[in-house]
């Protein structure tokens, strides 16, 4: 895991590298019966990349956080943000992918999202980067790098026409 600290300069984060650690933390925690679940929509395109790295079998699930959110009379309903579960949830042991780890609202929103399939057995999280600025008490169990930006940023997951990763930092 890398840790970076972006003040004033700019900030390069190789997205295609941070996925190649990603795999190999995913690899460390999953079990025989772990079952993958990405948040639209960086994390839904890893658990995509990451089913077909990993020969998965089944479709790649998807956990939409837009029903839970807490300022969702603000951002409303996307038509891409629907859950797609491949599986029971029932007693699963479910990891949870998302591109970046932020205030920790997005998390507290899919969870109730899970918890409207079923009880899980076990509810893990992996992510590409935690810039931190945690509101809500929600970690990682992975992060492939770690970074601090501006409150005024955005980081988000983007991937061009061949599917290789790329971030983009935008203003709030």
């Amino acid at each position: 895991m890398s840790e970076t600290i972006a003040g004033q300069g700019s900030l390069i984060l190789d997205a295609e590298a941070l996925y190649g650690e990603l795999l190999r933390g995913v690899q460390r925690l999953m079990g025989p019966a772990t079952r993958l679940a990405g948040i639209t929509s960086g994390g839904a395109w890893l658990v995509e990349r990451l089913h077909k790295d990993l020969n998965l079998p089944g479709k790649p699930s998807v956990l939409s956080s837009a029903l839970h959110r807490d300022d969702f009379a603000q951002r409303g309903m996307s038509t891409s943000a629907q859950t797609q579960l491949d599986f029971d949830v029932n007693g699963a042991d479910i990891l949870v992918l998302d591109d970046v780890l932020y205030t920790g609202r997005t998390v507290r929103a899919v969870l109730n999202e899970l918890y409207d399939y079923g009880r899980p057995a076990c509810v893990r999280l992996a992510v590409l980067v935690d810039r931190g600025g945690r509101e809500l008490p929600f970690q990682a169990d992975f992060a492939a790098a770690r970074v601090a930006l501006p409150a005024d940023r955005l980081l988000s997951l983007a991937r061009d026409e061949g599917g290789a990763f790329q971030f983009r930092i935008q203003e709030a």
